[in-house]
């Protein structure tokens, strides 16, 4: 029937608008159509006035497209409105359900899950903004003057940006002239400017974590604890995302499973607190804290 139809051309044209790498045959399998019947289609969305771009080996249909963009104009916001609204709405500190409702739909529509949901420094956002932009592009950019104090010199970097992190205060780039991953602050920054360039290193971005702790790594460790009311008091008193990797084991206990990317942060906290918790998994966490006693016996003999 002619609906069923109009229905897999509607779902085929959503799929190619949406920022996923998805190649011909996960296409053709999704919307259930043959690659002559995908070409055919491409075709068609040519002559309607859709912008058909071909990334090897990818497929995507621009959201510059006329169609898109009278749309836009008619009940879309801007994706820079939907940024501002979303920095409002995570400055309101209202955690209503209707407020939670209105980050979700503005995350789903406008892909904000890129950005970090912490507030946002009004000074970068500028090059909160573009970056955010080349990484839903996948293009690179261009880091005008970053001012580094590793090599105390200030240059212009050319980097493929992949990730916003630590409040957006940073962003983990593969950097072309090196051709390894780094983290640039945003404030070291004078400007960024999108290039016309295209990801072309994908396999090499690495992308890297941050514990509740504010250590940084490319990989983590998991770390099971048992800890007391006391200890696990004081943990979300100090970091209270730790609260979503605690689970209550009985009146007076509670196990934590908390992912780490350096044992310095948990060690610390662990051998301060020790006659009130219980370390219970990893091995090299177990070996770190070890070491740490060693060496304190050493000077306190």
């Amino acid at each position: 029937m002619r609906h069923d139809k109009l229905e897999r051309e509607l779902n085929l044209l959503l799929l190619l608008t949406e920022n996923h790498n998805y190649t011909v045959p996960e296409i053709c399998d999704r919307v259930q159509i043959s690659r002559r019947n995908f070409y055919y289609y491409l075709d068609f969305f040519r002559l309607a006035g859709f912008k058909v771009e071909h990334s090897k080996p990818y497929y995507r249909v621009s959201k510059d497209s006329p169609f898109f963009r009278k749309i836009d104009e008619v009940v879309h916001f801007t994706e820079d409105e939907a940024i501002t609204m979303r920095r409002i709405l995570d400055k309101t500190g209202d955690q209503s359900i209707q407020v939670e409702r209105l980050r979700r739909k503005l995350d789903r529509l406008y892909d904000l899950q890129i950005l970090d949901n912490e507030e946002m420094q009004e000074q970068l956002a500028h090059n909160v903004t573009t970056l955010y932009e080349a990484i839903k592009r996948q293009v690179a950019v261009k880091l005008v003057n970053y001012s580094s104090p590793h090599s105390n010199t200030t240059s212009n970097r050319i980097v493929e940006p992949f990730l916003l992190m630590n409040g957006n205060r940073e962003v983990r780039c593969f950097e072309l002239s090196s051709g390894i991953n780094k983290t640039f602050k945003l404030s070291r920054m004078e400007d960024v400017q999108l290039l016309d360039v295209t990801w072309e290193h994908q396999n090499k971005h690495h992308k890297i974590f941050t514990d509740i702790f504010m250590f940084s790594d490319e990989k983590q460790w998991t770390v099971t604890l048992l800890m007391g009311r006391l200890s696990s008091s004081i943990l979300l008193e100090e970091y209270p995302k730790a609260r979503k990797y605690l689970t209550q084991q009985d009146e007076t206990h509670w196990q934590l499973e908390l992912p780490v990317c350096s044992f310095i942060g948990i060690g610390r906290f662990v051998m301060g607190l020790f006659e009130d918790i219980e370390v219970q998994g990893c091995n090299e966490f177990k070996e770190f804290l070890n070491n740490k006693i060693n060496n304190l016996s050493k000077k306190t003999l």
